[in-house]
């Protein structure tokens, strides 16, 4: 038995030593693309960014910028807004974007020798009326509940994206919604946390988005149990957005081309 024993512990002290290399197959690196233009409800609406990335390895701790890229935004009135990048960041800026309701707008990026083009129709949202907070929430009773209410148009196809964000965590919560069942309605987003206090604040976003993008996000959420975070950084399979490379097809980018309208609700906890 002492013998058993002995050999056992042997095993174990060899297992707990012995380094295991575990080699992943690398694909090369995909242009990630990060261009949600929002026009928030009482603002100008001029300044936008664009942000692109690249895709990297799994052990990787850093997400590399996409560097050097041309990028434009066209709409249908021959305006031309340039992104111009600020020093190597991967963060592309303009100041001089026209936002309109249903005007459409091209996004063209030019990088590495190849050229992606994608199309987008700008969708107004309705605003927030109110918040309503429950304070035994959730299945434990311990969460703190909100719906931010809002009326859906009547006799409209609409799609929502709800983002609640809050200044105690750098996460954010993101839902997507459709009026099929709800039309002309006053409907809410649901946003639900257990680590608010009184006086926490809640900034709450509701983005008027298309079918198109509506059924992007609602896969990419459906992979992420926690539905947090920014979608454009890690996703866990492919979901290709509506950028397309007209150089290489096969050599497609990640992320996706958005305009919105914006209305911007924030609520302080109780």
């Amino acid at each position: 038995m002492k013998k058993l024993i002995y050999i056992l512990f042997l095993i174990i002290c060899y297992s707990c030593e012995d380094v295991i290399d575990v080699t992943l197959n690398e694909e090369p690196a995909r242009l990630v693309i990060d261009a949600s233009l929002n026009w928030i409800k009482g603002t100008a609406g001029n300044e936008q960014k664009i942000k692109l990335t690249l895709t990297a390895p799994y052990f990787n701790n850093e997400i590399p910028p996409a560097n050097g890229a041309i990028i434009s935004v066209s709409d249908t009135n021959n305006n031309t807004f340039n992104f111009v990048e600020d020093a190597n960041t991967g963060k592309y800026y303009n100041n001089t974007f026209i936002p309109e309701i249903n005007e459409t707008y091209t996004l063209t990026i030019l990088y590495n020798g190849d050229t992606y083009i994608g199309s987008e129709t700008m969708k107004s949202v309705s605003p927030i009326n109110y918040v309503e907070q429950k304070n035994d929430g959730g299945f434990s009773g311990e969460e703190t509940e909100f719906k931010a209410y809002y009326t859906d148009p009547e006799n409209e196809e609409n799609y929502y994206l709800f983002e609640f964000t809050n200044n105690v965590s750098t996460m954010s919560s993101l839902e997507v919604y459709e009026d099929k069942f709800t039309n002309g309605n006053e409907i809410f987003g649901f946003y639900t946390d257990e680590n608010l206090e009184p006086g926490n604040l809640i900034n709450i976003r509701n983005y008027g988005v298309s079918k198109q993008f509506y059924n992007f996000m609602f896969i990419l959420l459906q992979q992420n149990s926690e539905e947090d975070g920014s979608p454009f950084e890690t996703q866990p399979t492919t979901v290709r957005g509506n950028c397309i490379n007209q150089t290489n097809p096969d050599n497609y980018p990640l992320g996706y081309f958005k305009v919105s309208e914006v209305d911007e609700f924030i609520y302080t906890v109780n």
